[in-house]
């Protein structure tokens, strides 16, 4: 077995032997894409909240725990965070509500552009709507700017079965989004990767 590398390795080490300034730069380093990858994926930034602070909680416990060379903490971290996404979305649909909740617009700021805002919220729209396995394939590889691989790996399935879902998730964008075409940039309607 090959071991793995692991860039977050002495900071979490330091982490678990109680380092408070080590505590302070995992934060600084992982929460910000915590944070991203909970509010893409759940669309309410409470929750998205919520569930990062959440996810820095386990980090922080598990840390002493942690076994270096088994996996990356990063990749360990975002599993995390997914599950308690995850979570959060069972327990959506298991709630009915008779009027949907009051949403911030997530736009961009008005002086950007009333164009970009309109933008921004139905691209979020339609990543909504996508399926769950579907949404999580594009945040991780897009939004997240995880490798296939790694995507894969986190998801617990093959590469191939990750493209399908990309294939399928960015299709389903591209059909919803067909009208704002001419205004998207090429690259982001034929869905390529970085």
């Amino acid at each position: 077995m090959v071991a793995i590398i692991d860039p977050d390795e002495d900071l979490v080490r330091r982490v678990g032997q109680g380092d408070p300034a080590a505590a302070q730069a995992l934060v600084a380093r992982k929460l910000p894409r915590i944070l991203a990858l909970a509010q893409r994926m759940l669309g309410d930034a409470v929750e998205a909240e919520d569930v990062a602070q959440e996810t820095m909680f386990k980090a922080w416990k598990q840390a002493p725990r942690w076994t270096p060379g088994q996996a990356r903490f990063d990749t360990w971290l975002h599993r995390v965070a997914l599950n308690l996404c995850y979570d959060r979305l069972r327990r959506r649909r298991e709630i009915p509500t008779q009027t949907p909740p009051d949403r911030p617009d997530e736009g961009p700021a008005p002086d950007r552009g009333l164009m970009a805002a309109e933008t921004g919220l139905r691209v979020g729209q339609a990543l909504s709507r996508l399926p769950d396995r579907q949404r999580e394939a594009v945040v991780l590889c897009h939004y997240q700017e995880l490798s296939n691989i790694e995507a894969a790996a986190l998801m617990e399935i093959s590469v191939e079965a990750l493209e399908s879902l990309l294939s399928r998730g960015r299709r389903a964008l591209r059909q919803s989004l067909s009208d704002l075409a001419p205004r998207a940039p090429a690259a982001a309607l034929r869905g390529e990767a970085r």
